[in-house]
């Protein structure tokens, strides 16, 4: 069952083990689970842009070529809403930052649901244009991999097979995060992962087992 980010008081408050790892173990965590998934399998690494999803993702690319899973790595940073709408209330609004930046929809129709018959879209929208990217759908094979980073991910019933989330303590969270305004954003989040990982220490995080 996974962990959801409200509970994690509960949860710890019940004496659930914390499982200490180090960032290799980590990665080799999610290489495990994943090689015990039979066919296509969609990946999402969720955390606050503070924790770095996306350095945990990467990681975990050429493990899982090594064990011949072909593999295809996809950002939601990739799939940004179009600037007229992330900033319809300005550059520095939570409640847009939370509900309106990320293109949720177009992560699941172009990524995580086609990637069961085989082929994905990389991306969507270049941030830097405010165009889309005019990326061309790539296939997936039988045995391939999805690997998402991303952010706010976890608590849309968004279809995968291996959810981790990135848990960082409100100290932490406060401590690391550059665009302070970002902060109330994660106020409400509950994300619920298979792998609930606190990681306020990159290079020590600990696994919640429960």
């Amino acid at each position: 069952m996974g962990h959801g980010l409200g509970g994690l008081a509960t949860v710890i408050g019940l004496a659930v083990k914390v499982r200490p790892l180090t960032f290799d173990t980590l990665v080799a965590e999610i290489v495990g689970q994943v090689s015990e998934i039979d066919g296509r399998v969609r990946v999402l690494i969720d955390g606050a842009p503070a924790a770095e999803p996306g350095r945990l993702a990467d990681a975990a690319v050429e493990p899982l070529r090594a064990l011949g899973r072909a593999v295809q790595r996809v950002s939601l940073e990739d799939f940004l809403r179009p600037a007229s709408v992330r900033l319809e209330h300005g550059r520095t609004d939570s409640y847009s930052y939370r509900h309106d930046w990320f293109d949720f929809g177009g992560l699941q129709r172009e990524v995580l649901d086609p990637a069961m018959d085989g082929k994905v879209l990389p991306s969507l929208w270049n941030a830097a244009t405010d165009r889309a990217s005019r990326a061309e759908y790539v296939d997936v094979p039988e045995n391939g991999v999805v690997l998402v980073d991303g952010t706010l991910m976890l608590d849309r019933w968004l279809p995968a097979e291996l959810t981790v989330h990135l848990w960082l303590s409100p100290g932490a969270l406060k401590r690391k995060t550059a665009e302070e305004w970002t902060l109330p954003a994660f106020d409400d989040y509950e994300p619920t992962a298979d792998l609930f990982v606190r990681y306020d220490h990159p290079e020590r995080p600990g696994l919640v087992e429960s």
